[in-house]
């Protein structure tokens, strides 16, 4: 009998800006929040470690675009010091079972949660240093937008030796057609994509 693979839970990006209200909503981002949260009341007990990743923009050049293109630029959002960068409420009560948060895109676009970084005892440390170190093997993502950060997010995880899942009931994507895209790329890759446990 094989045991299980030590796995964590990753939450993308479930900020306000993200969901609906927001500079740059993603339709069904609130109801997802709340069924993240859910999904961690049930089963966070069951992983290694959760964490979350955040955008938190200061100056990322032209990630924000005037106009946007929705392409490779957007409106502005997830500013360090606003609202739009925090937690959406409804993922509040998640929050603590997070183990640790990775921040990304100061000063860049930085689609995965693998270009963020936490501070631990002064030091910088990346997500999948972070992960190796908790000896996790595998990832389950979930979060906002299935079609950019959480395929992004997704994608990092494969490429660096995890097992990696997406629960595809607890993301939102921006549109039909590229999360149908972002969804045939990430199973190619070899990620399993799922509905939760």
């Amino acid at each position: 009998m094989t045991s299980q693979p030590r796995r964590a839970l990753i939450l993308v990006d479930i900020q306000n800006d993200f969901c609906e209200g927001g500079s740059l909503p993603v339709p069904g981002g609130a109801d997802v929040a709340a069924r993240v949260a859910d999904h961690v009341a049930a089963q966070g007990r069951s992983y290694a470690a959760v964490v979350a990743t955040a955008d938190w923009h200061q100056d990322p050049g032209d990630h924000f675009g005037d106009p946007p293109d929705y392409v490779d630029s957007w409106p502005v959002h997830c500013v360090v010091g606003t609202d739009g960068a925090l937690f959406h409420p409804n993922v509040t009560p998640a929050l603590g079972h997070v183990d640790a948060i990775f921040r990304k895109g100061l000063h860049a676009a930085a689609y995965s949660g693998f270009e963020g970084s936490t501070a631990t005892d002064g030091q910088q440390e990346g997500l999948a240093d972070w992960l190796r170190d908790k000896g996790v093997e595998a990832v389950d993502v979930v979060g906002i937008a299935t079609d950019h950060c959480v395929r992004a997010t997704a994608l990092d995880a494969s490429a660096n030796g995890f097992a990696t899942r997406v629960l595809l009931d607890l993301t939102a994507g921006v549109a039909p057609e590229t999360t149908a895209a972002a969804l045939a790329q990430l199973r190619d890759a070899g990620v399993e994509i799922t509905r939760q446990a």
